[in-house]
Parts: structure tokens; sequence; C-alpha cells
């Protein structure tokens, strides 16, 4: 990790100067450099090597850390100085009372130095650069540059010769560059002379040139341009993109491609939401593994962490996608937005096993506020259960889903909801979030949550061709009956029965009034139930209405125990 380190040992007065030339050489040079006080190295001694896992190192910043096993540290004889590449060390650092430095210029491996800083959420200008790749072989120059330029300011006094260990020299980059390859990729032929030109001013030294290509040695510090298609991007670069010419001619392919393709149907059913006033949110699929705790439904076991996370909110992938909504929502409520509609496609992943891990596709939706703008004309209504589950009806009619059997959603992140399958197969769960789960994000008013499982809708999405009919010339009747049911029973079991017994001339059921409360018998509600009938062929006579509503009493008597107010 460590390849490379020139070591000076210097006398001087005053010490603020040291500081400032080690700075001067950084942003001059673009090399880091450290000086250590001389007084407080002991051992006489200089050791570049890691520590045990945990042992503690108290850095600059009086913050006191933990190393980890592969932390690349420069120690003296007996302890740790500095983090190397990242931060120093309080206790070996110039101070006003020192009177002698020992001066350090480096090349560390970038990937070891990004690792550490990381670990320990430093950003430093030293970090910054050594994590992009420095130029190895100016560590020396920039020491003597630093040398010289403390004696002058500082009047220090140089007491040893420059050690230099580099055990493993880092080699030019040999390079071939194919005239065909850079042809194919940039799309059009650069003349030989041109390429040699825009090579040579990237210091980039052209070693031979053949018919088929050429031969060149590249820079060490050039650690971005190691393959030939960098370097045809960087031809490309210093060429001008703006400069290479577009064909006249335009390639097509027609494809037959089904209506009901993932992506197909996903089109469909986000212009139907952006037309009902949703905005698309596409959220990281990283997130906080703390967030599977907060429901039950979610083993923190089946966490996938991120080997090298950016952050310990983005340490796991999601296993559910309500927390990222949630998260969009309390972004917008302290921005002054409340009244929102989100939805989003996107996946969650899971791990099973150790060797088995899953991921599943879904569909969600946010609603929180108000149904409405406000406006003059129409009073401000609150969304709700029920406006949520219009939207979800809307998008199962659209889906061709019919006949979808209800259930009462188990998940502990409701505080009311019902799921809508067909058999086994869950298709959608939605309903109010639980307000505990609400308070942890910080959001104060309510907010309905629909979950799609999206794999699931596309293996049971209706392919059937879309039929039309012309409207009857005849006119429809309508019957109501106010039914006494128990509190158990559900309007979608009405539903269901008044299907199943006239399928042909029932066109509509609808459920609009709910009564509860007094001059009725305990764990009993009122249902005011509309049927609209019609018949395609002919006036449906009050005869075969009553007939028919007969045969509908009859049944919700027998299998519901309803009985008529």
């Amino acid at each position: 990790d460590w390849l490379k380190q020139f070591l000076l040992a210097i006398g001087l007065s005053p010490i603020n100067n040291v500081v400032d030339v080690t700075n001067y050489v950084l942003h001059e040079l673009g090399q880091p450099l450290h000086a250590f006080d001389l007084t407080k190295i002991s051992g006489n001694k200089i050791e570049v090597k890691t520590c045990a896992a945990g042992t503690k190192f108290t850095t600059l910043d009086d913050i006191e850390r933990e190393l980890h096993q592969e932390d690349l540290m420069i120690c003296d004889g007996e302890k740790p100085m500095c983090i190397a590449g990242v931060f120093g060390g309080n206790h070996s650092g110039v101070s006003e009372a020192t009177t002698g430095i020992f001066l350090e210029s480096a090349y560390f491996n970038p990937v070891s130095v990004r690792r550490t800083a990381k670990r320990h959420g430093l950003n430093t200008d030293a970090s910054f650069r050594f994590e992009r790749g420095i130029d190895p072989n100016i560590t020396e120059y920039a020491l003597i540059r630093a040398a010289l330029l403390i004696q002058e300011v500082a009047g220090g006094e140089i007491t040893s010769d420059i050690v230099d260990i580099y055990p493993k020299k880092i080699e030019d980059h040999q390079v071939f560059l194919n005239f065909c390859n850079a042809t194919k990729l940039i799309g059009e032929e650069l003349p030989k002379e041109v390429i040699k030109s825009i090579l040579t001013s990237l210091d980039i030294k052209i070693n031979n040139v053949t018919e088929s290509g050429i031969g060149m040695t590249i820079p060490a510090y050039r650690n971005d341009v190691t393959r030939e298609a960098d370097v045809i991007e960087e031809l490309l670069r210093v060429y001008g993109y703006n400069n290479i010419n577009f064909g006249t001619k335009l390639n097509a392919t027609v494809v037959n491609v089904s209506k009901y393709e993932d992506y197909n149907v996903q089109h469909r059913i986000a212009n139907q939401l952006t037309g009902q006033g949703f905005y698309e949110i596409m959220a990281n699929s990283l997130t906080n593994a703390n967030y599977t705790e907060y429901v039950d439904h979610l083993n923190t076991d089946h966490n996938i962490p991120m080997l090298n996370p950016l952050s310990n909110d983005l340490g796991v992938m999601r296993q559910s996608m309500i927390f990222s909504g949630l998260e969009a929502i309390r972004h917008n409520h302290n921005h002054k937005r409340f009244d929102l509609k989100f939805f989003e496609f996107g996946k969650t992943y899971h791990q099973f096993k150790e060797d088995h891990r899953e991921e599943h596709k879904h569909l969600t939706l946010f609603i929180t506020g108000q149904q409405l703008p406000e406006s003059w004309i129409a009073d401000q209504k609150p969304v709700d259960f029920f406006y949520c589950k219009g939207i979800v009806q809307a998008i199962t009619e659209r889906l061709g889903l019919n006949n979808l059997q209800t259930k009462t959603a188990t998940e502990t992140i409701f505080t009311e909801g019902i799921t809508l399958g067909l058999g086994k197969k869950a298709i959608v769960t939605f309903g109010s979030v639980d307000a505990a789960l609400l308070k942890r994000f910080d959001i104060a008013q309510a907010v309905y949550y629909v979950g799609f499982n999206w794999d699931t809708v596309l293996t049971v999405i209706s392919k059937k061709a879309m039929k039309y009919a012309a409207i009857s010339k005849y006119p429809e009747v309508r019957r109501d009956f106010a039914l006494l049911v128990d509190q158990n029973v559900t309007f979608d079991q009405i539903q269901r029965i008044a299907k199943q017994t006239e399928k042909q001339l029932l066109k509509t059921i609808d459920l609009f009034d709910v009564y509860q409360g007094e001059h009725l018998p305990d764990n009993k509600k009122s249902y005011a139930v509309r049927f609209v009938f019609q018949d395609e062929n002919k006036t449906f006579t009050d005869k075969q209405v009553d007939k028919v509503m007969n045969k509908l009493q009859y049944r919700f008597e027998q299998e519901l125990g309803a009985s008529l107010r």
C-alpha cells in the first residue's frame, strides 16, 4: 500500500511558516506533505504498518478513533503518529514549541486511502488527492521544494540527507493504439498526424508507428489512462466531440413487441396516474438498516448489506419501498408542501440464505393532504381511505383485473388496510399508515400507502381484447335495499352475492349510505345499497325487477343473516 517516502529532518523557527509551506506545496504541485515534531518521534525510527483492530488513536481534531486492521499507519518506535494519507495525530504535529521537524513526502495506494477515509468519515485535502491518484514521481521534487521554501521563510537548516524507500517502482503504462479500433469507437477516421499531435500534447511518448497503430508510453501519473479505450477517449476529448460528423443515413429496426410487456404496462399506468395528479418519484435502492426494525413483517436478517457503504443511511438494499416514500413526504413537508400524490416503480431486495437472494418489483403510491387543490369553487376535503380505494380500483380496472377477493391487511404498517388478490396471489395492499411509523419520520398528517406486487400483476393481467357495445336504448331501473347486517359483514360480500344471483340484468351495485348508532340493535349496522338493472333487448318490467329483488333478499337473509329495515 505504501510505495514511496522521502524523509528530511529540519531545524527551524518560526514554526507557523512550516505549515504554510506544506499547504503551499500541496496546492502548487498536488503533493500532500506532513511535518512531524522531531522530538516526539520515539525510538528514533519510522515504521509504516497496520495496527491491531480496535487500537485507539487520537487525531488532530482531538477525536479518539478506533483503528481498523487495514488502516495504514505511520508509527514511531512505540506508537502510531499518523493515518497514512488521511490525517495526522494530535501528539505528533508541530507546535509553537517545535524546534525540529521530520518532513514526509509519500505516495499511497488510492484504494487504501479511500477505504480508510470512508471508515473514519474523514475528508481532508490530502485524502482528496491520494484517493484520486497523484504523480508517484513527484514526491522527491516536492520534498526538496518544501525544504528550500522552509529555509527561505523560516530560517531552517537541513540536517540530514534524503532517504528514499521505493521497494516496488510504479512503471509507466505501455499501450498500443489500433487505428481501426479508434475509428470504430470515434465514428470517424482521424488523420494519423492529428492523432500523433494530440498524444504528444498530452505528454504521451510515442515509441513507434506502424500501418496498424501506435505504440506509446503513458506517464504513471495519468492513472486514468491505462487502456486503449482510455487513449481513444482522450483523442476524442481533445479533437472535439462537436467536430465528429453525423451520418445522413438512419437505420431502424421494427420490433414486434407485445403491449403487455412490462414497460408498456408501466407506461400505461403511469400516464393514468399523472392524469390523476400524481408525480413519479425515483428513490434510492439503498436505505438505512435500522428501518427494518420499525415494522414486524420485515426481518433484519434478510437485509443485503453493502460491502463499502457511502454512509450509515445507505448501508443496505431496501426490503420495502414505504420508507423511501415517507422520506420524500417528510422532505416536502419540511418545504411546506403538504398536499402530495407520489408513485414509484421500483424493486426490493431480500437475502433468505447466504447463497439465495431475491428481488421483487413493486408499484407504490403515497397520498396525503387534500384531495383537490385549494379553489373558490370547491370545498377542501382531505384524502381518506375511500379516496385511496377509488385510485386502486381505477388501476385494477385499467389492468383488466376483475373479481378480486378482499381480505383485511395484516401488516403492522397499517392502521387499517385491505388486500386484494386472486386466489392465493396478493395483487395489492393499501390503507392508512400507522401513526407510530409516521411519527418516526416526523410526519404529522395522515398518509395512505398503496403497494402493488408488480411481478404478480404481470402474470395475471388480463390479455383479453377490449369489447365495445352500443349504448342501450332501453331505460335503466333502480331499486334500493336498506339492509340490517352484522358488524362483520362487508359490502364486498353483498356485491359478490348480488353478481352471482343476477349476472345478465344487474349492471351496477353501489353503497350510498352506512349507519351505525342509535335505534339499531347491538353489533348491527345499516347498509343502503343501490341496484341498477337494464335489459339490452327490451324494457325491463316491474314484475321482472321484483322477481330479481326477491332472489337477492332471500340470499342476503340466508347467507348473511340480513334483514330489511
